[in-house]
This record gives C-alpha cells, sequence and structure tokens, in this order.
C-alpha cells in the first residue's frame, strides 16, 4: 500500500495533535482542521489503511487513532530534512549571558545548561561532562622521589594530567631514568590506547633491558589514565517534568525512569549506545524500542554532540514521552550548539 501525500497530511495531522492533548485523535477532528480540505468518510478511510500500515493504531474500541513508533519515525524523519535545508536562523536561548562569561567552571555552565534547556523544552535533560573521543597521550614525566618510589606523570591531550606513585625494587639512576624517559616518549607520544599494541609494548620492553618490568608498570599506568578518561559525569534536570505526563506515571513507570535518571550510570551507558555513529552537530532521535534502556521505552531521546573546543566534545540529550514536540526540542539543541560554538571555538584575539 502506497503511503501518499493525503495518508501522510492525515498521519502528521494526528501526530502533531496528539502531540498538544495527549488524547486518542478522530477523525472528526481532523475534518474539522483548515488545512485539511477531507470529508470525514476520507478521513475514516485513510486512517483505516495508515492502521493496516502500522503507522497509527487504536488503544481502546471507541477511541481515535494514537501514532506508533513507526507513525512517529516517518514523521521525524521528515522534520529533520526540512530543519537540514532550513538553516535559518533560530531564536537564542537565554544562555547568551552564561556564554558570554565564558565560566571557568565547565562543571558549572554544563549543571546550568541543563537547567535552562530542562525548563525552555518543559522535558527531563541530560548532560556528559565533556571527554576527548579517541584521546592520545601527550608525553609522560618519569621524577624520582624518596628512596623506592618513582612519580609517572601522564598528559593526554586537553592537558588531561594524572599522577602515579610506583614503588620499585630498584630505581634507575638519574642518566638511566633520562633515557627511559625518552624511550618512553619518542615512542608513544601522540598514540591512542588502541595504538599501543603488543608487539609495540614488546619492543619497549626489549629497548628497557633491566627496566623491562618497569616499563610494564608505566603503561599500566598509562593505560589508568585513559579510562578515567572514558569515564565522565553526567549532569540531569527536569525529572520532575515526567510528571506532566501521564503516559510516563502510569504503574512503576514513573519512578524506574527517576531511578534510572539518578542512578546515571546505566544512562551513561545509553548514551554511549546512541552516540555511536553520530558526528559534531548531528541531532539525533531515538524513539520507543530504539532507546536501549528497558525504564525508557516509552520515552523518545534526541541528543546532540556540543563541544567546547580543542577537540573537547560531550552529549545533550532531552528525554521525554514519544509525542514530545520534536520541532521545538531539534530547533532548541541547534540553537545551543551555534551559541557553544561562539563562543568556545572562534579564534582568541
Amino acid at each position: 500500500m502506497e503511503l501518499d501525500s493525503r495518508k501522510k497530511a492525515i498521519l502528521y495531522a494526528i501526530i502533531e495533535n496528539y502531540q498538544e492533548t495527549g488524547e486518542p485523535v478522530g477523525s472528526r477532528t481532523i475534518s474539522k482542521l483548515d488545512n485539511l480540505k477531507f470529508s470525514p468518510a476520507t478521513i475514516r478511510n485513510e486512517m483505516a489503511d495508515l492502521e493496516e500500515m502500522g503507522l497509527i493504531v487504536q488503544p481502546h474500541t471507541s477511541a481515535g487513532r494514537i501514532p506508533t513508533d513507526k507513525g512517529y519515525r516517518l514523521y521525524v524523519d521528515r522534520m529533520l530534512e526540512e530543519q537540514k535545508a532550513r538553516n535559518s536562523e533560530l531564536p537564542a536561548l537565554p544562555m547568551n549571558d552564561l556564554l558570554s562569561r565564558r565560566i571557568d567552571r565547565v562543571e558549572e555552565l554544563l549543571v546550568k545548561m541543563a537547567q535552562i534547556l530542562a525548563t525552555n523544552t518543559n522535558y527531563t535533560t541530560m548532560v556528559t561532562g565533556p571527554h576527548y573521543r579517541k584521546n592520545k597521550l601527550k608525553f609522560l614525566q618519569l621524577s624520582s622521589l624518596e628512596e623506592e618510589k618513582l612519580l609517572v606523570v601522564v598528559v593526554l591531550e586537553g592537558n588531561i594530567v594524572k599522577n602515579h606513585i610506583l614503588t620499585i625494587d630498584e630505581k634507575p639512576d638519574p642518566q638511566e631514568l633520562l633515557n627511559l624517559s625518552f624511550l618512553l616518549n619518542n615512542k608513544l607520544n601522540g598514540l591512542s590506547l588502541e595504538d599501543i599494541n603488543l608487539g609495540l609494548i614488546s619492543a619497549l620492553k626489549e629497548e628497557a633491558g633491566n627496566f623491562s618490568d618497569l616499563v610494564s608498570r608505566i603503561l599500566d599506568a598509562v593505560a589508568e589514565t585513559f579510562a578515567q578518561d572514558e569515564s565522565y559525569p553526567i549532569y540531569t534536570s527536569g525529572a520532575p517534568n515526567i510528571f506532566r505526563y501521564p503516559e510516563l506515571t502510569g504503574g512503576d513507570r514513573a519512578s524506574e525512569l527517576i531511578s534510572t535518571l539518578e542512578e546515571k550510570k546505566e544512562l551513561g551507558t545509553a548514551i554511549g549506545q546512541l552516540s555511536e555513529g553520530g558526528s559534531k552537530q548531528d541531532i539525533q532521535v531515538f524513539i520507543g524500542d530504539e532507546v536501549p534502556v528497558d525504564s525508557m521505552k516509552d520515552c523518545s531521546v534526541v541528543t546532540a554532540t556540543y563541544s567546547l573546543g580543542e577537540g573537547v566534545q560531550g552529549k545533550i540529550g532531552i528525554i521525554g514521552p514519544k509525542r514530545m514536540n520534536y520541532q521545538k526540542v531539534v530547533d532548541t539543541l541547534k540553537d545551543t550548539m551555534n551559541q557553544l560554538d561562539k563562543v568556545f571555538t572562534k579564534p582568541e584575539e
């Protein structure tokens, strides 16, 4: 069965009406819309076809129809295409004063940004702390401390620094320590964790001679620093907004969703999975079963990548019911990305 322009118009009218009211939409309601000049009988026939195509469903025998995940997906994909083509200036969020101060504490910026987005959209917002995608080693510094102690300073791109103190049986003398430092920096600088493979480790240990075991422990410190960089905080705001939407509060659904937002580990895993394949400035929409968290199957999640310059990136996610106002959320996220880019990626004067 073909999804022609009339069916699409009726489908989009059902979705937009349901977004506003949260109530099933009947043919009589659609027939009263000024932009649709179809008779109630025609609308009923088309709605029957849309139901057969799996784009809408009748929740109760005497009720109107509501969109399915498949129907929402078709609507959202069309909206995203139109949004890319539009490329118009959007009204600025009340974030300009916040960004113009270029807050030194990134945590403060992200917390306030989450609050503004939650207030503006009336949905729940999550913002991941910034991290470096595929980060690389910048340099290593080895320093002698007291007897049997060695300080290993690992610096990743973006000046992420981690100090490690190793207890060792045999400490290199100053010249040996200098040689070892030169060897490690010469071979490892500019490499990601994935680049430090078994072949490279074996070659390093062989060149280190008597200090091969020490090289292994230094490499463990490097790996630990990379692992620390991969974990990042998540800031949430607007969790009580969930209670605005009855479809998210039935039974134990609200408490389960609130628990997910509070626990955050599962949320971080989910946002990581949703982020795969998305590039900077991509806005992605995940509907219902597309969200890899059981407590969020009645939700939609819209995500975007923010940038703080110099390769520092993170994710913003807006969580709401499947009948969320996708256009408003997408426009809001696009404006947020543009404002952040203007502040953090513009050339320094």
